[in-house]
This record gives C-alpha cells, sequence and structure tokens, in this order.
C-alpha cells in the first residue's frame, strides 16, 4: 500500500478547509446572482413555448431604441460631467494635509447617508419652477420667468451628477493617494512646468482611477430608476423604466426579462472593453 505524501495530504486538507470557508460567500452568490440571472434569461426565451419574439421586438420597434439611446447618452453624459467635477475634487483631497482631506472626503461622502429617495424629492424642490433656484435666479435679475430645470432629461442629468459624483471622486482619490509626490517635484527639477509634469507625470498615473470611475459611474447610470422616475416627469423613459412598466402595466414579463438580458449584456462587454485597456487589477488599486 502506497503511502500518501505529507504535503500532498496538507495541500488536501488547506484545499478543503478554503472551500469550507469560502462555501457561504458561495451560497450567497449563487442565490442572489446565479439563480435570478438565470431566471431572467429563461423568461426571455420563454412563452407558452421556446421563442425568441422578445428580443425581436427589442430590436425592431421604436421605443426600445429611443430607450436605450437616451439612456446611453444621459449615462455618457452624467460619466464626463463627473469626471470634470471629481477629478479636481480627488486632486485638493489627495494634496491637502489634514484635517483638511479629511473634511473634503467627509463632504463627498455625507450623500451615501442619505436615501436617494430622498435626495431625488430634494432636487425636485430646488429645481421646480417655484424652486429655490429660480427663485434666486429671479432675484438676481437673471430670468424673467421661471426656467424649465425638473420634468426633462435637464432636471434627471443634474440630480444622477449629484448623486453618483462620490462613486467618481474614491476611486480617483484612492489612485492619486498611491502617486509618490517625489514625482512631481522631480519633473520641476528637470525644468518642466506644473502644467507639463502634471500632463506627463501625474495625469497618465492616474489613469486607473479614471477608468474605474468612468465604468462605475457609467454601469450606475444605466440602471438608473427613481432618480430619472421623479425629475424626468414620464418624459425621460430611460431603460429601467421600461422593464418596470412591462411588469406593472403589461405583466410582460418575458419582454422585461429580454431587455434586462440585453443590458446585462452591455455592461459585460463595456467591463470587458475596459479590462482590455487597462487591467482590472490596476483599476482596483492593487499592484
Amino acid at each position: 500500500m502506497t503511502a500518501i505524501d505529507p504535503s500532498l495530504r496538507y495541500r488536501r486538507r488547506e484545499q478543503g478547509l478554503m472551500l469550507l470557508l469560502a462555501s457561504p460567500a458561495v451560497i450567497v452568490i449563487l442565490a442572489l446572482v446565479v439563480i435570478p440571472v438565470g431566471w431572467l434569461m429563461t423568461q426571455s426565451v420563454y412563452d407558452n413555448g421556446f421563442t425568441l419574439e422578445h428580443y425581436r421586438r427589442i430590436f425592431s420597434e421604436d421605443i426600445y431604441w429611443r430607450s436605450f439611446g437616451l439612456t446611453f447618452r444621459i449615462a455618457l453624459i452624467v460619466t464626463v460631467m463627473t469626471l470634470i467635477l471629481g477629478y479636481p475634487v480627488a486632486y485638493a483631497a489627495a494634496h491637502v494635509k489634514r484635517p483638511w482631506d479629511v473634511l473634503i472626503l467627509a463632504f463627498v461622502i455625507l450623500p451615501f447617508w442619505t436615501s436617494v429617495l430622498v435626495r431625488a424629492y430634494a432636487w425636485l424642490v430646488l429645481l421646480q419652477r417655484t424652486g429655490v433656484t429660480n427663485q434666486m435666479l429671479e432675484g438676481l435679475g437673471l430670468i424673467t420667468e421661471p426656467l424649465a430645470l425638473v420634468h426633462n432629461e435637464l432636471g434627471t442629468i443634474i440630480a444622477t451628477v449629484h448623486i453618483l459624483l462620490p462613486f467618481m471622486v474614491l476611486p480617483l482619490y484612492s489612485t492619486m493617494q498611491k502617486i509618490p509626490r517625489e514625482l512631481m517635484l522631480a519633473g520641476a527639477s528637470l525644468g518642466g512646468g506644473p502644467l507639463h509634469s502634471f500632463l506627463r507625470i501625474f495625469l497618465p498615473l492616474s489613469l486607473p482611477g479614471v477608468a474605474a470611475g468612468l465604468t462605475l459611474v457609467f454601469v450606475l447610470t444605466l440602471g438608473f430608476y427613481i432618480t430619472p422616475e421623479l425629475l424626468g416627469g414620464g418624459r425621460t423613459i430611460m431603460i429601467s423604466m421600461v422593464v418596470s412598466r412591462n411588469v406593472e402595466l403589461y405583466n410582460e414579463w418575458g419582454a422585461a426579462s429580454a431587455v434586462g438580458v440585453v443590458l446585462l449584456l452591455c455592461v459585460l462587454a463595456i467591463f470587458m472593453a475596459v479590462s482590455r485597456i487597462i487591467p482590472l487589477d490596476k483599476m482596483l488599486g492593487q499592484k
């Protein structure tokens, strides 16, 4: 009888222990991700038998094309706006001394302590025709009649930018904090001006954080529902609202599931495209 190598026995025991420790996480992922997604895919191709009718409707009916186009346009605008607003904030937080960096991050994280629904209603109050914004502009004499800031695409974009701004700032800050400040000093010592050193040294090193923030904000915007529902006033029909109305108004689970599957495939394609440009481990801040 052949004796088992003690090192092999130890590795098997270690693998069994790791599998046991990972089993709760595996069960949660199966229950909350794999099974629901599998059910979603099944519903999208089943209607008293196998069918691709739901997908045919998505690619043939204008309502779906308009909703997808509007959703991706708003997601792109929101992503660009959060980058423009978030990059200077993250840069400042990464370079100022304590306690100013903590104060900046506290103001960034503060919205997380408030419900998205509450923040959406707050923007509705601020931007409506009789709201604070219009009253202030009229008081300053900048406008003669209230501006239409809500119940349209503009109000949806403003509120979404505010809600998702922390998802841009935090990855940027995490990446910028790891960039050695000595590199900028070295660039200055070699004759490079502040702008030149920033463009040639700091900006390229911060690109993993930029990519992570862009991906997070863009993907999260694709699935936004409450904000466009409240601030869009029924005129800004994003794809999440199409899914909701297919279920609530028409009880068409198959059509809603097909839209969800197409959106999921779009998100996976985005992650794959970004990972080819910048590896996922760099976006997550790993060395």
